[in-house]
């Protein structure tokens, strides 16, 4: 079975996840994907054998350099309204730029697709988004492919954090004691 297909199917075995992409769908306005923990989350579970289901925290990303800054709250105020026990998080990235050195000490230059944002994230197994379509089909954005993702590879991705600060991550996260068979890669 080839990588996408067998990434579709195991996301379509969600039924959480498929409802929170369907409600993002829904209730946003804008072409809004779900990315890293949720995804990562649902493949990670599958592969070691592990139950899933709801994901503690789901990130909504989408791109429109004419939205307003303030929609991403008003966004994010739907989606708990929908759907409250789920800590929902939603970015434009269109507008990272805005907030980016305040929240994390350093600049960054304006993105200008939603694939390049991706393409940004620590590390690439995470670096993967999805979006659910109205013929029940997915757009996904994996600006690395999805080997990482189903290889347990902890691949640092340098173009915006250090690898001291991946390793923390990794560590903070507990990554490795709740998937043991991922791998952290020296790359």
């Amino acid at each position: 079975m080839n990588r996408l297909l067998e990434f579709a199917t195991i996301l379509r075995s969600d039924d959480w996840l498929m409802a929170t992409l369907a409600l993002c769908r829904k209730q946003l306005p804008v072409d809004a994907y779900i990315g890293a923990g949720a995804i990562r989350n649902c493949i990670w579970n599958h592969v070691h054998g592990y139950p899933r289901g709801q994901a503690g925290d789901v990130d909504v990303v989408y791109f429109d350099a004419a939205m307003a800054p303030g929609a991403d709250a008003e966004f994010t105020r739907r989606l708990q309204a929908a759907q409250p026990a789920t800590q929902w998080e939603v970015t434009n990235q269109a507008h990272v730029h805005l907030w980016y050195r305040d929240y994390f000490g350093q600049e960054v230059a304006p993105l200008a697709t939603l694939a390049q944002a991706v393409a940004s994230w620590p590390d690439t197994a995470t670096a993967v988004a999805v979006r659910l379509r109205d013929d029940g089909q997915f757009d996904v954005v994996a600006p690395f492919g999805l080997d990482d993702l189903f290889e347990l590879q902890l691949r640092w991705n340098p173009g915006r954090i250090s690898r001291a600060d991946f390793l923390a991550r990794i560590q903070a996260k507990q990554w490795l004691a709740h998937w043991p068979r991922l791998r952290v890669l020296a790359n």
